[in-house]
């Protein structure tokens, strides 16, 4: 494995005795190292570094989330959310696992995860900037530079897949200065093996999300399978438990405070290095928007699906992320406030550029290519509207699934490296699995309720704002009035693409059997492309002009805080990083000190038998009984449920593994506190906190509440209560 070397990231460090913010590259720990002991760490930070040694190559990612080997068959925990699509691909109204848990007694009984599921390991991370930004300070065209990067990229991730079984993508880092390549084990047949209720996984529900104190189980478990050979396979019952190189020890013991901890994860985004400007923009436009269009969504959502129990359940994960995402942007901006993120970011802009003016040579022609940045983003907010909308149009379950099947088609006439990102053959079978998920996704009334909101919204949209091909498909025109329930009756009373054998019959079809289908969706697809396809290329521009543009202030960022001894890390990009901390509480504001750990009395305080403060019968019995067994913490004299620590994480991490001074699972992160939502933008030490489920909740619901103890034992945990349920 090659690991990436401070100079290639352009990173000088000179660290503090200790600081929690950061996430972190896993080649550059060695460089931590003082950091990383004095906050405890008891392994050679080294040994952080080797991707195919424990414990990162026990670490793995799910594409949304990260999960974790915690045993020699291919046994994967994460937490119950990121479960959350596996365990309703498998629900009906009728057997409604999300409701009642669900545990495989023997490897038969395991159920297929959804056909998109997906559990990478992560073997190499290579520097490619070199072969990527070779020549791209001559161009100026937004769509040559994006062009460029697009073409060099597809030919480092086709050289790299070579072979198959693995999955290669090129990501950005610091807006385009850096690029690194980076290979992962795509392993395609993942299943379900025990998910608790929900009254454990979700316990607490959108009241408690981002709340401490905190008595959440979010915890569940997967498992890898491949051939017979042991390579990647799609699923059949032929395959076979994976059997990974390592996988994580579970320590029993869990933490206490003060104790060092870190986690390892795929964290999502941070826009650490946005200008001042573009937080501006997020406060006044982007998260009231987008709270305002979730919030009409979840009640279309319930008002379409109220009394029809299935089509509910269809909607339960999009319910829970639009729930998730109401609350995450009301928590950043009451953090905003709070830290005055925009006044922050501009104090670090100006002393920045006052630095460059006496060290031109540190960023030359900053000055000009800020200004050109500038314009870009006034360019982008002239649109904005527009995008919003459009960009949530596509994601509806009938424009996604028209909008797949005639872009393959158009796609599949090209060759390989000129498709589209998304639309290249290693992509088919992912266009496929949407397809065939979409039978646990969709329903019609719903759909339509949620069409019809956008397109009344834009609708409204500014004459500057408009888009000709959909004013066309609506029939809109001079003095004409859309009839808008008209035009939606046509589309879902006239299209079969809500029936999966006719949507599937479709996959894969040529361009000009699709042009002449009369299906109403197909049609609408086909009427709106050439309109997809000209926005793309307008985001496509922006995007070059960024690849440009952004690295002019990244380098001049870099070099001013080098020059004051600060250390600098990528803003997260769903690439491997670890963080690590201390197990700590804190203070939000006055008088008020929060513990850094719960117990299982908290659940019988917050039980009222009501959705979401509704604990099972078994686990209230269990703890009435206090049937604690070796999980009881001495100090706290019950089991532990959830603890907090200093640690720097963002979503995708969740799931992520607790790991302590010895790198042992001892834990899971699966949330923050309400006062870190704003940390994407500004680190706040004082303030921020991940919450993470303790091991010892984790295995005690597994032994004394589930009767989870054939895991137990494969994890190598003797159970306690295998002959007491």
């Amino acid at each position: 494995m090659q690991r990436l070397s401070l100079a290639a990231l352009g990173l000088c460090l000179s660290l503090p005795t200790f600081a929690a913010e950061g996430m972190w590259q896993p080649g550059q720990l060695p460089e931590l190292e003082q950091s990383l002991v004095d906050a405890g760490l008891k392994v050679d930070p080294e040994k952080l570094t080797d991707l195919t040694k424990y414990p990162m190559n026990a670490v793995v990612g799910l594409g949304f989330c990260t999960a974790s080997f915690v045993s020699p068959m291919g046994l994967v925990v994460t937490n119950h959310h990121c479960a959350y699509s596996a365990i309703q691909y498998n629900s009906s109204a009728e057997k409604n696992l999300l409701n009642d848990g669900f545990l495989a007694t023997k490897l038969g009984e395991e159920l297929p995860a959804d056909p998109t599921q997906r559990i990478y390991v992560t073997t190499e991370i290579r520097d490619v900037s070199e072969q990527i930004r070779a020549g791209l300070d001559q161009l100026d065209d937004g769509n040559a530079i994006h062009q460029q990067v697009d073409a060099r990229s597809k030919a480092l991730v086709a050289e790299c897949e070579k072979g198959g079984g693995v999955r290669c993508d090129v990501y950005v880092i610091h807006g385009g200065m850096q690029f690194n390549l980076i290979r992962q084990m795509e392993i395609r047949d993942v299943r379900l093996v025990y998910a608790p209720a929900q009254a454990i996984g979700k316990f607490g529900g959108d009241v408690d999300n981002w709340i401490w104190p905190r008595h959440t189980g979010d915890f569940a478990y997967l498992r890898a399978y491949v051939g017979p050979d042991g390579k990647p396979a799609d699923h059949s019952s032929a395959n076979v438990p994976y059997r990974p190189d390592s996988y994580l020890k579970v320590n029993k013991d869990g933490v206490q405070p003060g104790d060092y901890v870190m986690v390892a994860g795929y964290p999502g985004r941070t826009n650490r290095y946005r200008l001042g400007t573009e937080v501006a923009d997020a406060i006044d436009w982007a998260y009231p928007s987008y709270m305002q269009l979730f919030k009409q969504q979840l009640e279309l959502i319930a008002s379409s699906s109220a009394g029809r129990p299935d089509a509910a359940l269809k909607y339960a994960a999009t319910v829970a992320s639009l729930n998730n995402g109401v609350k995450n942007f009301q928590g950043n901006l009451d953090g905003f406030g709070k830290l005055d993120v925009v006044a922050e970011k501009r104090r670090l802009e100006s002393a920045m550029e006052a630095w460059l003016q006496a060290n031109p040579d540190a960023a030359p022609g900053y000055a000009e290519q800020r200004l050109q940045l500038d314009q870009v983003l006034a360019q982008q907010r002239a649109q904005r509207e527009r995008d919003l909308l459009w960009g949530r149009l596509w994601r509806s379950g009938i424009f996604s699934a028209a909008g797949d099947l005639y872009r393959l088609s158009l796609e599949q006439t090209k060759p390989d490296a000129q498709r589209e990102y998304g639309y290249q053959q290693r992509d088919e079978v992912r266009i496929e699995g949407r397809l065939k998920r979409l039978d646990r996704r969709y329903d019609a009334q719903v759909d339509r309720a949620l069409v019809a909101d956008l397109l009344r919204r834009y609708l409204a949209l500014d004459a500057s704002q408009r888009v000709a091909e959909l004013d066309a498909w609506l029939g809109r025109g001079e003095g004409v009035e859309v009839n808008l329930e008209a035009k939606l009756d046509v589309l879902y009373g006239a299209t079969k693409l809500g029936n999966s054998e006719q949507r599937l019959g479709w996959f894969g079809a040529k361009s000009s059997q699709i042009r002449g289908a009369d299906d109403s969706a197909l049609q609408m697809a086909v009427a709106l492309m050439p309109a997809v396809l000209r926005l793309e290329s307008e985001s496509e521009r922006v995007k070059g002009l960024e690849y440009q543009l952004r690295p002019a202030f990244m380098r001049g960022l870099i070099a001013y805080k080098r020059s004051l001894g600060k250390p600098v890390y990528p803003d997260a990009n769903n690439s491997l990083r670890v963080s690590y901390g201390i197990v700590e509480g804190y203070s939000p504001r006055d008088a008020v000190n929060h513990a850094p750990q719960t117990r299982l009395q908290g659940i019988v305080e917050k039980h009222t038998g009501v959705d979401p403060f509704d604990a099972t019968q078994r686990q209230l019995a269990a703890i009435s009984e206090r049937r604690f067994g070796s999980y009881v913490d001495p100090e706290l004299g019950s089991v532990p449920v959830n603890f907090l620590a200093s640690l720097d994480i963002t979503g995708g991490n969740s799931g992520s593994p607790a790991l302590n001074a010895k790198a042992e699972l001892v834990g899971l992160a699966f949330d923050g506190n309400y006062e870190s939502m704003s940390s994407g933008w500004l680190f706040n030490q004082r303030l921020t906190r991940t919450i993470l489920v303790d091991v010892r909740y984790m295995l005690w619901v597994m032994d004394a509440v589930d009767g989870a103890h054939r895991l137990l034992k494969e994890m190598r945990i003797k159970p306690q209560f295998a002959n007491k349920q």
